[in-house]
């Protein structure tokens, strides 16, 4: 079993910073990739970012130079800073993560999605 934990979402004025935060537990052998993906109403899921085991990183166009993602492989937590925001970053915010499970099966995984809205 295996269980992906999002906290950190919340009411922001525009321009200002929220911190998401990603925990991964269970029968866990290594984590490969982990990301943010966004759902706004009406609108199709899209990634936010993507963080490799190495810190290798990927950002959407809309978020570049506002967000940052980090991770803590010790931790087998992910972190996304997200600067300046703005109305339309408003979505439900969800974690993803690739993982191997100790009994050496290998699958994605998601959250359960925290709520960001930013106030114009």
């Amino acid at each position: 079993q295996v269980q992906l934990v999002e906290s950190g979402g919340g009411l922001v004025q525009t321009g200002g910073s929220l911190t998401l935060s990603c925990v991964a537990s269970g029968n866990i052998f290594s984590i490969r990739d982990m990301a943010w993906y966004r759902q706004a109403p009406g609108k199709q899921r899209e990634l936010v970012a993507s963080i490799t085991y190495t810190g290798g990183t990927n950002y959407a166009d809309s978020v570049k130079g506002r967000f940052t993602l980090s991770r803590d492989n010790a931790r087998n937590t992910v972190y996304l800073q997200m600067n300046s925001l703005k109305p339309e970053d408003t979505a439900v915010y969800t974690c993803n993560a690739e993982i191997l499970t100790r009994t050496l099966l290998e699958d994605y995984y998601w959250g359960q999605g925290t709520q960001v809205i930013v106030s114009s």
